[in-house]
């Protein structure tokens, strides 16, 4: 559809593949979120956003929201 040569869409496939299970692992609890962000080479906001698109409910609650936002003042 993208009019991609095989060998990219080759890459991309193990790309998405790579985010899936390090996610599937995620969810497991095998990995920490800031493991996660590591592995998926994103900032922690970033992989919270792609934790998101996937359905995976945001690992900080509200109060922990908070107290991260009254640190960063």
């Amino acid at each position: 559809m993208e009019h991609k040569d095989k060998s990219t869409v080759a890459r991309e496939l193990i790309d998405y593949g790579w985010e899936f299970l390090m996610i599937k692992l995620y969810r497991g609890g095998k990995l920490s979120l800031s493991s996660l962000a590591e592995k998926l080479e994103l900032s922690v906001s970033e992989t919270i956003d792609v934790l998101s698109e996937f359905g995976v409910e945001s690992p900080i609650d509200y109060d922990d929201y908070l107290k991260g936002f009254d640190a960063f003042r």
